[in-house]
């Protein structure tokens, strides 16, 4: 089923709709409004004033010097609506007759671009000669409804004016009613003016005008064929109408269509008025509009190539944002958290989940413990040569590590104002302003300062995975709480022996160089210890006894704390980027990059591909 002109008009209506409403979102991606455009105003002078209403049609009688298209003009009128002269040329300038009713002066003006609007006084006004491209129109009683007829000055004549004249009237027209006769039908100009039509795909209305009835019968097809050879194009109909001076003067010159190539056998006269309101009026509307719609649609210079625009512009937006991604500069080689720390969280978390009785027990000889390690801290911080407090050393290479994020984004700043396009680097010049540099990192050096090193998000991220690691291995856990009831019992003779061996000392660790000369790393005494509150030093027995150990599985557990301390405190550094650098900066390039995922651009895209499906 062919589409109706409503349903088509919608399709063009919703394209423009969107393209106002995509308007904004371009221009926050350094795209200017199509306004000026070329298919931009055929769509918002031409096609959308156009699809407002009821379509109109503009038929447009044409054809060459002295062949009496005024004359067939008024036939269509049903009145002297045009003047008749016997001289060449009569007519200067375009008569426009409307229906009754019509009044819309503006949708005229739209219409017929590149004429001035005149009214209509007498039938003497288009026959007096002017530089200026003018159009008479008045209302024509007998017009019938959507359609506007035209009366056109010659196409075929020597005046120079007259040739920009047919220019317009052949684009605003739909149908174009040619008068041809024995003397005009191979015109050179003619011809050429019905190439033209032929291109711009405008419905063409064959009339042979005082012909001999009799005498031309086999003569017009010949006529005919000639024209279609010439101009590549075929009529909609043909009609011959004979030579009658008397009739023409009474307004009672018959028509008779003789069929597409001309042979039909001449019968009853036609009314060409009627057949003309009879047309398909929504199948030659979608085709006159089928032109302008696809300079409106064409990949290079129409509403695709504007779209392409906006992509390529939310391009460098996305380009940028990465480039200046907070996130991304934040991505440095961040320090491990000191074990002794995770230590002290873990067995925070361990003893709230001891029975009461077990972290009382616990809770003492932990007290005792730390007393009874003291000397042997003071011994080892004496004898090692590193007496740095691991703490105090996690700090400042922290704080390298964030001096160098910053560092990172200033010299890409740098870079990109340098380099970056025209969307960037009247961004980036405030942000790069004289001591720029300096008093970035004396601020971020005092943030970081302010930071602790565990905060209470940390805490129950901690918690949130040592309670998942006791879900995803309850034989490990039981086992565990199981041995810690028993060493509640055991714990003086432990405590002691511990103490004196230097391994764990009632829950702590001592100093590495301890851990390392007996033989374990730090990081499986202190997987052990955090998990069992320091109750075990070789744990074989649990190995053996829970599967896959503690030491194994603790081991993952430990990667991702770390893990997720080094994400978190990278989060913080990029959060503090944003705020105290980037300011809104990055906000806007990333809603820039989002430009061809908005509503307004997915809808515009939408409209286009369904009106390249319909020309196709």
């Amino acid at each position: 089923m062919p589409l109706d002109f409503h349903s088509w008009a919608e399709r063009v209506r919703r394209l423009d709709r969107a393209l106002v409403a995509l308007e904004p979102e371009a221009a926050r991606v350094g795209v200017s409004p199509p306004a000026g455009e070329p298919w931009y105003e055929l769509l918002a002078h031409k096609l959308r004033p156009q699809l407002e209403a009821e379509p109109l049609l503009v038929v447009a009688v044409v054809g060459g010097t002295n062949i009496g298209k005024s004359l067939i003009f008024n036939h269509l009128a049903g009145e002297m609506a045009s003047g008749v002269s016997p001289l060449a040329a009569g007519t200067k300038h375009p008569v426009c007759l409307v229906p009754p009713g019509f009044a819309d002066t503006e949708l005229l003006a739209r219409m017929f671009e590149g004429f001035e609007l005149d009214p209509w006084h007498s039938a003497e006004d288009p026959l007096e000669a002017s530089d200026t491209h003018r159009l008479f129109w008045r209302t024509g009683q007998h017009v019938p409804d959507r359609l506007l007829l035209l009366d056109t000055p010659d196409i075929d004549s020597d005046a120079v004016v007259n040739w920009q004249r047919a220019a317009y009237i052949r684009q605003a027209s739909d149908v174009l009613v040619v008068i041809l006769t024995q003397q005009k039908y191979n015109d050179a100009a003619v011809k050429q003016f019905l190439r033209e039509a032929v291109r711009a795909d405008k419905a063409i209305v064959l009339v042979f005008n005082q012909v001999d009835l009799a005498g031309d019968q086999d003569v017009w097809p010949h006529w005919l064929g000639t024209v279609r050879e010439a101009t590549g194009g075929s009529a909609e109909h043909v009609y011959v109408a004979p030579y009658d001076r008397e009739a023409a003067r009474q307004l009672a010159l018959p028509f008779y269509e003789v069929g597409a190539d001309g042979r039909g056998a001449v019968g009853a006269p036609s009314s060409l008025r009627s057949d003309l309101a009879s047309l398909h009026f929504d199948a030659i509307k979608i085709r006159t509009f089928r032109g302008a719609l696809a300079e409106v649609l064409d990949p290079a210079h129409g509403a695709p190539a504007y779209l392409a625009r906006i992509r390529q512009g939310a391009g460098e937006f996305s380009a940028a944002a990465t480039a200046l991604s907070a996130a991304e500069m934040a991505r440095v080689q961040w320090p491990s958290l000191p074990i002794g720390i995770f230590v002290d969280e873990i067995r925070t978390w361990w003893d709230s989940h001891r029975s009461g009785w077990s972290r009382a027990v616990h809770g003492v000889y932990h007290t005792i413990g730390e007393g009874l390690s003291w000397p042997v801290r003071v011994a080892w911080r004496q004898l090692a040569s590193d007496t740095t407090d691991p703490l105090e050393t996690f700090r400042h290479n922290e704080r390298d590590a964030v001096v160098l994020a910053v560092e990172k984004l200033i010299g890409e700043l740098e870079r990109l104002a340098e380099v970056g396009n025209d969307t960037l680097r009247p961004r980036l010049k405030p942000l790069l302003r004289g001591e720029a540099r300096s008093e970035l990192l004396a601020r971020v050096e005092a943030a970081h300062a302010a930071l602790p090193p565990i905060d209470d998000d940390y805490r129950a991220f901690l918690r949130a995975e040592l309670d998942q690691w006791s879900l995803d291995n309850p034989r490990a856990v039981s086992f565990l709480r199981s041995f810690d009831h028993v060493m509640a019992v055991a714990r003086p003779a432990i405590t002691v022996s511990l103490a004196v061996s230097g391994w764990i000392v009632a829950g702590g660790i001592v100093h590495d160089a301890a851990v390392q000369a007996a033989g374990h790393t730090a990081s499986q005494l202190a997987t052990e210890a955090a998990i069992t509150g320091g109750i075990t030093g070789g744990g074989e027995l649990l190995v053996n006894t829970t599967g896959e150990g503690v030491r194994r599985t603790a081991a993952r557990l430990f990667r991702r704390l770390q893990t997720g301390y080094a994400q978190r405190r990278a989060a913080w550094l990029a959060g503090w980027l944003e705020r105290e650098l980037l300011g809104d900066l990055l906000a806007d390039l990333r809603r820039g990059a989002e430009t061809p995922q908005s509503a307004a651009y997915q809808e515009a895209t939408a409209a286009v591909a369904g009106l390249q499906s319909l020309s196709a």
